[in-house]
């Protein structure tokens, strides 16, 4: 059965996690809209999280006025995935971590040998 949890606490849950990620590591995230949504695209609907943009691996010199990138966590999905509100903190920490680290280029094979598949 989902965790029922306020939108405001999951908001909060969310915060938590990139206040939780090291200062030499969040302060190089420019550019970069973090939001959270209700539920993931038609197109994947069991996506936990999203990030879409260009990762800085990626680039160049000619990087200038393109739109922010986005990192979004699908709320429902995550409440689903979950037993607890425990298992809500550590899943939203997981999938906000994921989702940075695709931010700086990490791909998902690497992300799954840290443990943050």
């Amino acid at each position: 059965m989902p965790v029922t949890m306020s939108e405001e606490r999951f908001a909060a849950l969310v915060e938590q996690a990139l206040d939780d990620i090291p200062d030499e590591l969040s302060s190089l995230i420019e550019n970069c809209l973090i939001v959270v949504d209700d539920d993931a695209p038609a197109d994947d609907p069991d996506l936990l999280g999203l990030y879409d943009g260009i990762p800085l691996t990626e680039r160049g010199m000619d990087y200038s006025g393109y739109l922010p990138d986005t990192i979004h966590i699908f709320r429902r999905n995550i409440l689903a995935a979950c037993d607890t509100e425990t298992d809500v903190v550590e899943e939203v920490y997981i999938t906000v971590v994921h989702e940075v680290a695709h931010f700086f280029g990490i791909d998902d094979e690497r992300l799954d040998e840290l443990g943050y598949a």
